[in-house]
């Protein structure tokens, strides 16, 4: 679906405030301007939540981050944090994945990290959204592709390519090396 008025932009939207020094205020003028917009989702810090789920009303679904921002948790850490997370109204969860394992070319590492968390979610809360999170802006071309390959095998339903903390962003050509893996398999890249 090619979006067509602002308001159908808005629901691919996930407005994010992850800055570690946002205050209450703040974090409640986001989640203010999330419901104004209709927005997909909002995503906070873990230690905001369950606080949007009283200000969002219907139809903004709370996101927040597991493993963030480095990815560097081990895969027990990133489940529990994933499983407090729905435990306190998140709705969606995105998970930073283990660069250090992805670059060190251990997958079977890498898709426990994965799985873990989907297992976490899917114990407390039945399904729930996972986003895999693997800084495109860090890995080669090969390790992108398998990244997203991990993802998909572990039950991820979307695959991010930046924390927005990496000095270098994200790059168009990002894109067209993980699409492929995500369209032959029906998830989403973002």
């Amino acid at each position: 679906m090619t979006p067509r008025t602002a308001g159908e932009l808005a629901r691919f939207i996930d407005h994010t405030l992850l800055a570690p020094e946002a205050t209450r205020d703040e974090v409640l003028a986001t989640c203010r301007d999330a419901a104004a917009w209709q927005v997909a989702a909002v995503c906070l810090s873990p230690s905001w939540l369950p606080l949007p789920v009283g200000v969002l009303g219907e139809g903004v679904r709370v996101c927040t981050v597991v493993g963030f921002p480095s990815g560097a948790h081990t895969s027990t850490m990133k489940a529990a944090e994933a499983a407090e997370a729905v435990r306190n109204g998140a709705d969606e969860i995105d998970m930073v994945v283990n660069l250090g394992l992805v670059r060190a070319g251990d997958w079977r590492g890498v898709e426990a990290d994965i799985h873990a968390a989907r297992q976490a979610i899917d114990a407390v809360a039945g399904r729930r959204v996972l986003k895999v999170i693997c800084e495109s802006a860090a890995l080669s071309d090969d390790e992108l592709r398998d990244t997203c390959r991990a993802a998909v095998a572990c039950g991820a339903d979307f695959v991010k390519t930046s924390t927005g903390f990496h000095k270098a962003g994200v790059l168009r050509e990002d894109w067209t090396i993980g699409e492929p893996v995500m369209i032959s398999d029906h998830i989403n890249l973002t």
